[in-house]
Formats: C-alpha cells, sequence, structure tokens
C-alpha cells in the first residue's frame, strides 16, 4: 500500500492514495453524499431556525423535509456538472469550507448570508478578521467539513473521457433537477407560505447562499466597477460667501462606524453614553437629529452611499457609478482631506488627499496596527498645513472615518480609564456573554465616540476662537448594529429585514458663530427641525449648501439646514419654505 498526503493537486503535486492503487470512488456516490451532507449537517442552522418558528412537531418537520429534499436536488444538480477531472474535488471542497464558515458565523452572530453580506466579506481587513476569530471556528470547521473532506481526498474519482463523462454528468444534474421539482411540488404550499413570511431563510440555504451572493457580485459590480465613474457637478463653483471672506470656512465630517441611535443618550437612552455632547448641547450650539435613517446595514453600503448624489431609491446602495460629494467640492476649488481609522474608504476617498491614522503610531493611542479614534486628531494641524494653500485659504473639509463601535470587539474600542459601563464582554463570541456585560461593552464604546468628538468640537473651537477659520462638525454613524434582540448579533442584514437597530442611527452637528453667521442659520430653527425624520440621503445636500457650493447636482429639498438657512429665512412671507423631502 501506497501512504502518503490526501490532498492531491495537478501539475503541482503527485497524486498520493491512502487506498489500494486502482479503488476508485464512483462520482454519483461523491456527488449525492456531499448533497446529502451538505443539505443535512451543513445547514444546522436553517433546521434549528425552522424548528423554532413554531407550529406543530409534524408541520415543522414536513417543511424540514421538503426543503431539505429541494437543497438536496440542487446541490447535487450543482455537483454533477462539476465532476471533471481536476475541477470536481477542488470545487467540491471550497463549497464543503464555505458551507462550514458560514455555519459558524449564521451560528454565533445569527447573520444571512446575502450579497451585500458577501461583499462585505470581501473587502473586510485583517485587522477584522481577526477580531472574529474564536476557538469555536475550528471546531465548527472540523464538525462541518472534516470527515466529507477526508472521505472526497482519500481515493481519487473513476471520471471517464470527456464524451462520456459529459453524458453522465447531464444525466446526474437531470435526476436531480427531477428532485428538486418533485419535492417543490408536494412542499409548495407550506414552502411558499414559509418563504413569505421568513424571508431571511432564504438567504440561509448554505453554501447555495453564497454560490448565488457570488454570481450577484460578478453580474452586478463587476461591470460598474470596469466603466469610469460618470462625473458629477462638473459646474461646481464657489458661492458669493467666499468673496472678501475674513476667513474661511472648516468643516469636520465625522463618519462614525455602527453607533445605533437607540444607545445614544441624547436620544432619550437610560444610560448617560453622551455627557460630553449633552454638554455642548446644553450650550445651545449642537444639535441632535433625533430620526435618522442609513443607507444601508453595513460599511461597504452606506459609507459611499452616504457620500453619493443619488438617494437611496435612486441608487445610491449599488456600486457607485458616480463620482461623490469629495470630488464636487474639490472641483469647487475646496481642500478636502480623509483620514481614516477603518477598513479603508471603498473608493470614496480615491481622489482626494487621504491618510490612515496608523501611518504614524501615537503612544497611548496605538498598538500595533490599530488606534483609538483619537490618534486622528494626533498631527491633524500639521496635515491641513501640508494641503493646497490655495484650496486651503479657500476652505476645508476634513472626513474622519471612525472605527467607532465596530463589533464583535466592543472591548477593544476604548481606553481602560474611558469604561464607565462595568463588568464588560470581552469574548468576540457575544453569545456568550451575559447580555448586561455585552450591552456594557456596546456602550463604553459609545462613550468613547462621544469623548473623541468632545476633543473634535474643542480643537475646532479653539480654532474659531483664534479667528482661524469659521469651523463645523457634522456626525452621522454608517449603519447600527444588533447586541442579540431576536437572536441577531452585529449587522448587514438585508435592508427590508433588517431590525431598526441596525438601520437607525445618530447624527449631531455643530457651528461655531462664525460660520452661523456666514451661513445664515438659525440655531432656534434647527432644533425645533431635528425631530424630523432625514436619512443618509440629506448628507450630500446638507454640505454643500452650508459650503456655499452652487452646481446643479444640489437639491434644496434635500438639505436639512436648508430650512434654517439664511437663503430660506429671506423668503417673501407668500413665498412657501423649502420642504424637506423624507426619505428612509
Amino acid at each position: 500500500m501506497q501512504l502518503s498526503l490526501p490532498f492531491a493537486f495537478p501539475r503541482f503535486f503527485p497524486t498520493f492514495h491512502l487506498s489500494p492503487p486502482g479503488a476508485r470512488t464512483r462520482p454519483r456516490v461523491a456527488v449525492w453524499g456531499l448533497a446529502l451532507w451538505l443539505a443535512s449537517l451543513g445547514n444546522l442552522p436553517l433546521w434549528q431556525r425552522i424548528d423554532g418558528l413554531g407550529g406543530t412537531p409534524t408541520q415543522r418537520l414536513a417543511l424540514i423535509v421538503g426543503l431539505g429534499l429541494l437543497l438536496v436536488g440542487a446541490l447535487a444538480a450543482l455537483l454533477s456538472l462539476l465532476a471533471w477531472p481536476r475541477v470536481f474535488r477542488p470545487a467540491a471542497s471550497a463549497l464543503l469550507l464555505v458551507a462550514a464558515f458560514n455555519t459558524h458565523f449564521m451560528w454565533q452572530y445569527g447573520v444571512v448570508i446575502d450579497p451585500t453580506m458577501l461583499a462585505n466579506v470581501v473587502h473586510t481587513d485583517v485587522r477584522e478578521v481577526r477580531d472574529l476569530l474564536s476557538w469555536a471556528l475550528p471546531g465548527t470547521v472540523l464538525l462541518v467539513a472534516g470527515l466529507p473532506l477526508w472521505a472526497l481526498w482519500r481515493r481519487p474519482l473513476a471520471l471517464r473521457s470527456p464524451g462520456p463523462q459529459a453524458v453522465r454528468n447531464l444525466t446526474g444534474a437531470l435526476a436531480a433537477l427531477a428532485l428538486l421539482v418533485a419535492a417543490a411540488l408536494m412542499s409548495y404550499q407550506g414552502l411558499a407560505s414559509l418563504m413569505r413570511n421568513h424571508k431571511d431563510l432564504r438567504y440561509m440555504a448554505n453554501p447555495l447562499n453564497t454560490v448565488y451572493a457570488g454570481a450577484r457580485l460578478a453580474v452586478d459590480q463587476l461591470p460598474r466597477q470596469v466603466r469610469p465613474l460618470q462625473p458629477v457637478g462638473q459646474d461646481a463653483a464657489l458661492g458669493a460667501s467666499y468673496a472678501h471672506q475674513p476667513r474661511p470656512p472648516l468643516l469636520v465630517l465625522v463618519i462614525g462606524e455602527t453607533a445605533r441611535a437607540q444607545n445614544f443618550g441624547l436620544n432619550g437612552y437610560a444610560r448617560n453614553t453622551t455627557p460630553t455632547l449633552a454638554r455642548w448641547q446644553a450650550q445651545g450650539d449642537l444639535v441632535n437629529f433625533a430620526q435618522v435613517s442609513s443607507c444601508g446595514t453595513n460599511t461597504q453600503v452606506s459609507l459611499p452611499c452616504i457620500f453619493s448624489p443619488l438617494t437611496r431609491a435612486q441608487g445610491g446602495d449599488k456600486t457607485p457609478e458616480h463620482e461623490n460629494l469629495l470630488d464636487v467640492l474639490q472641483r469647487a476649488g475646496l481642500a478636502v482631506l480623509w483620514i481614516d481609522n477603518q477598513a479603508g474608504c471603498k473608493g470614496v476617498c480615491d481622489r482626494v488627499p487621504n491618510a490612515y491614522a496608523g501611518d504614524h503610531a501615537v503612544p497611548g493611542l496605538c498598538e500595533g496596527s490599530e488606534c483609538y479614534d483619537a490618534a486622528m486628531l494626533d498631527g491633524l494641524d500639521q496635515r491641513l498645513a501640508a494641503l493646497d494653500p490655495q484650496r486651503r485659504a479657500r476652505g476645508v473639509v476634513v472626513v474622519m472615518h471612525q472605527m467607532g463601535s465596530h463589533g464583535p470587539a466592543y472591548a477593544k474600542r476604548a481606553p481602560a480609564d474611558q469604561k464607565p459601563f462595568q463588568p464588560e464582554c470581552q469574548s468576540v463570541t457575544l453569545s456568550d456573554c451575559p447580555h448586561e456585560q455585552l450591552v456594557n461593552a456596546y456602550d463604553n464604546s459609545i462613550a468613547y465616540t462621544d469623548h473623541f468628538l468632545g476633543q473634535t468640537l474643542q480643537w475646532l473651537k479653539a480654532r474659531a476662537d483664534r479667528g482661524s477659520e469659521d469651523t463645523g462638525l457634522i456626525y452621522v454613524s454608517d449603519h447600527g448594529e444588533s447586541l442579540g434582540e431576536n437572536g441577531i448579533y452585529l449587522h448587514g442584514v438585508p435592508y427590508a429585514l433588517a431590525p431598526t437597530q441596525q438601520t437607525q442611527v445618530p447624527m449631531v452637528s455643530w457651528f461655531s458663530p462664525g460660520l452661523q453667521r456666514r451661513t445664515g442659520l438659525s440655531m432656534g430653527c434647527l432644533r425645533g427641525h431635528a425631530a424630523a425624520p432625514i436619512s443618509h440621503d440629506h448628507v450630500f445636500h446638507s454640505v454643500l449648501g452650508l459650503m456655499d457650493v452652487q452646481t446643479r447636482a444640489y437639491q434644496p429639498a434635500l438639505d436639512a439646514l436648508m430650512p434654517c438657512s439664511a437663503a430660506s429665512q429671506a423668503r417673501s412671507p407668500g413665498e412657501p419654505p423649502v420642504a424637506l423631502v423624507h426619505t428612509g
């Protein structure tokens, strides 16, 4: 007997056998064996979800059997079409590993796998991957994929020459499709009702959910990525406020990460997670917007959408095909700077000056490649001084992209001396933590964001007080977060199915007296409008209006500040005010 490693990669490594020479596995045995394994053990989260939906045990069993046969048929059809030399075992191994990883994350965090979630995975960086690793992961991979991988590579397949093998593959696929159709007809009524009432289940069919999501991403995103972006605001120019201005404007736009409105102290949360912002609010110049909807439930969607000229309804949540707000501001002649403390700007900052907070480790604020958000303020004066002097003299917009409350490692988002809520969850396996400790860890991250925003406001106020700029700040989070409600953790649930914890986000603004005079903003008016529902759709136009950038791309009805600006206040008594378009 020849003993050697089970993995065989033609052209790179010799083929080894753990079985007698000549022993081979019949393709149909491998196809149907793997289909049955994946449909059963590879879909344990799906079967557990269905079992918890209610109804009689007989009804639940009928649904599980019917859907199970559908999955067996679909998987067998797919595997039959892959039954070719040098293709089947690598492809089947990939499906097994995908199913194992999906099972782990669906079990641990209650997530589902759709195209946006897969896009998030593709753009995840090393730090985020590290935060998601736990000892439960290798155990789940071994449980779901270990035995079938060993069986798959134990002996080669008895494959024929191309012609006969094509007939076998087609015959096997047709037989599998026949099973699929029969199962669908047999269970149609129950399954149709199940999928109508529980749409999230369609994203739990493992690993077909990933196959579908990958195909959708390839079809939807790749063609858009190879096409040049369509220009926006080619007519952009600075407005009358820039003529003979005594001081240039300086706006800091802070894009929060994973902060949900529900846990924001200014929104009436039982805990005072925002004491610093509350003090600024009491002084009268900070406004809290209480009903703000995000464009997506993950950074990959929401971040580009915040800066998009398109609303969510117009396709702002799709792969960008247009230039964004930063391009328009730069085209108008302003200086723009992006500072990132996260997994990149998702293409938003590609055409403007940008920097990463961890480029220069700040003692006490950075450990390894990860920094607390306050590191973005370190050396900020020098970063501004390095911008084009002519643009800087006109005005500056700085974007700070936070690490914020990014999970599941909430405990890593704040220094030890900035954690008022104890004890806190230290584990990345969130379901293992008592709920109170999980909330403590998350609330500590919100409290640190409050601290960071307070530092930013102090920096802006100091510059305004010494007369160097008319300063302002807008903060808005990219999406929210689930903390175990209904068994869901983290974020990324398809928007139509997402709970409000993932779609309702905090937003505040602060403007120095000089910027208020420059823009004619009435703070009393703005506080009166702050309870009106708005969304990420308003950011693009609100910033253009605040910075007095004149362009046909600007829509006053989507400017959340317009009703309280000098332009609106100057309207004649009989002229109707500009009405906000509420989106969500």
